[in-house]
């Protein structure tokens, strides 16, 4: 119940804020419906359901962490490094844009994973400030060890959804990620 009173609190904050700010497109308001009746039932079933799977999602990020002997935010600083390096290594700021985490914490944990041989740190040839991340030759093979379950998993999870309905949900999730982050804006300006 906690959850579904702060989100409760969040949105009515995020509301007023709105009528405030005057900034807000229609498109970002909440309509009536929305915000009470039947769909204030959905809404609260939805906010649910996210955060349980944002619980199941941490439980198999840390399995997979365990396998390798290192942190699930490791894991997901590795993962993030897999996605988006393209030969030339990732910058720490994209990394932490990324996960959304502060660059800081990105540069502690990716300097354990170097010690550590998962990873490669070297500065950037551009801009000495820069430093660019890999995955060692070590991260690779472990990670390609887990390949095939990690398929079998996602092929598991996915099982009901053809491309065209994971493509809606994607544009769907992306749509409402974009309106979280401004409703995170909203509240810190009214804080």
């Amino acid at each position: 119940m906690y959850f579904a009173n702060v989100w409760n609190i969040e949105m009515t904050e995020r509301a007023s804020a709105t009528k405030r700010m005057g900034s807000a497109s229609n498109t970002d308001r909440p309509s009536t419906a929305d915000a009470s009746g039947k769909n204030h039932e959905i809404v609260r079933q939805f906010v649910w359901d996210i955060a349980s799977i944002n619980v199941h999602l941490d439980e198999i990020r840390h399995f997979w962490a365990r396998e390798l002997g290192i942190s699930g935010p490791q894991w997901m600083i590795l993962m993030a490094i897999g996605d988006l390096d393209r030969g030339r290594g990732v910058a720490v700021k994209d990394v932490s844009a990324m996960l959304h985490v502060d660059p800081s914490f990105v540069t502690t944990q990716s300097k354990m994973l170097e010690k550590n041989g998962f990873m490669r740190r070297v500065p950037s040839t551009e801009d000495a400030r820069v430093v660019l991340m890999s995955l060692s030759d070590k991260a690779s093979k472990k990670i390609a060890t887990l390949s095939s379950r990690r398929n079998d998993l996602s092929q598991f999870v996915f099982a009901g959804f053809d491309e065209r309905a994971l493509q809606d949900i994607t544009e769907q999730m992306a749509s409402l990620k974009n309106r979280l982050e401004k409703a995170t804006l909203m509240l810190a300006v009214d804080g």
